[in-house]
């Protein structure tokens, strides 16, 4: 039976993870910051990702380890502390796998470490990292791969996958974050054009993707390598968010805000959020970086990842959305006004 390490375990991705691992019968530590809800046949640890000792003793004994632990933020704040978690965090796990004789480590990376805040059409793996910063996440996150990829050797297999704009059943991030702005009247206009191209991961094609990723490397492939993985339908964001809206019974976007404008806000709000010192993770879509990444396509070729993990999207954007809107509509406070 693999024992199977995952961080970030209470999160989005941790907890579709996690599930999907105890399906394939395997012995399952879940990892996280923040208290866990107990799960029959998963042993829940809670530990920060910046110590090392406390990283190193949960490794002993592990197989893989799928490293999904990380802080989402585009604000130009907390550099330091962003790339602590990022970065450092990522060395820990390596460092711990080195010394336990961990055999395998799947990253979670991003999409974000190639974006330069210019288009990206059919964008493939031969793309070089950022050079021009555009968010300490970004940054720590381009950091963060190279470590992994760099770490890869026939003892510790290493890959890394780059999903983008991940939804799904149980977000806490992407669509709350959509869902409070269109509750509150604040979701009256997009940005810019609108028809910016972007491409979306339904949460199950990526746990799909990371399970691909395990095997290939128990195959003694994949080693040192990075794979975009999306549902490869690219979509105008807008678009996208006008169909949740839709499905919800939620006001729909009647407009369009110039990009300068949009751009200018974001500024401002971004001033504002560090005079109040607003923590880290925080994230409500008026950011810069945020506003940069609306008005650019950014989509990706699967081609490697169909290749050589074998991946294919099970579910659709039409599907995933429907599923998605779905769970919603089961929540407060849909369900209670509902009701």
């Amino acid at each position: 039976m693999t024992k199977a390490l995952v961080t970030g375990a209470g999160g989005f991705v941790g907890r579709h993870l996690v599930t999907a691992l105890m399906e394939r019968g395997d012995d399952v530590i879940a990892a996280d910051v923040a208290e866990m809800a107990a799960q029959e046949g998963v042993r829940s640890l809670r530990f920060d990702i910046c110590d090392a000792e406390a990283v190193a003793e949960a490794c002993g004994g592990v197989d893989v380890v799928f490293h999904a632990a990380s802080v989402v933020h585009t604000r130009t704040t907390n550099r330091d502390l962003v790339f602590a978690i990022n970065e450092g965090g990522t060395r820990h796990v390596l460092d711990a796998c080195r010394v336990h004789g961990v055999a395998r480590l799947v990253y979670v990376s991003s999409a974000s470490v190639v974006y330069e805040g210019r288009d990206i059409e059919h964008g493939d793996e031969g793309m070089p990292y950022a050079s021009v910063s555009q968010a300490p996440y970004a940054d720590s996150k381009i950091s963060a791969e190279k470590l992994v990829l760099a770490a890869n050797t026939d003892e510790l297999r290493c890959c890394a996958v780059r999903p983008h704009v991940v939804f799904g059943p149980g977000d806490t991030r992407f669509l709350p974050a959509v869902l409070r702005r269109a509750r509150a009247g604040q979701l009256k206009y997009r940005v810019g054009g609108g028809r910016e191209l972007s491409d979306f991961t339904y949460i199950d094609n990526l746990v799909d993707a990371l399970l691909l990723a395990d095997a290939a490397l128990c195959r003694g492939d994949a080693g040192g390598e990075a794979y975009f993985v999306t549902n490869g339908e690219p979509t105008p964001f807008f678009d996208f968010v006008g169909r949740v809206l839709a499905a919800l019974d939620l006001p729909p976007i009647r407009g369009a805000a110039p990009y300068w404008i949009a751009y200018s806000a974001a500024a401002v709000a971004e001033a504002v959020a560090a005079i109040r010192g607003k923590p880290v993770g925080q994230e409500d879509g008026m950011t810069r970086f945020a506003i940069r990444y609306l008005c650019t396509h950014h989509y990706f070729s699967i081609d490697k990842a169909r290749r050589e993990l074998g991946y294919q999207p099970r579910v659709s954007i039409d599907e995933g959305i429907a599923l998605t809107c779905r769970a919603i509509l089961a929540q407060p406070p849909f369900s209670t006004m509902s009701s």
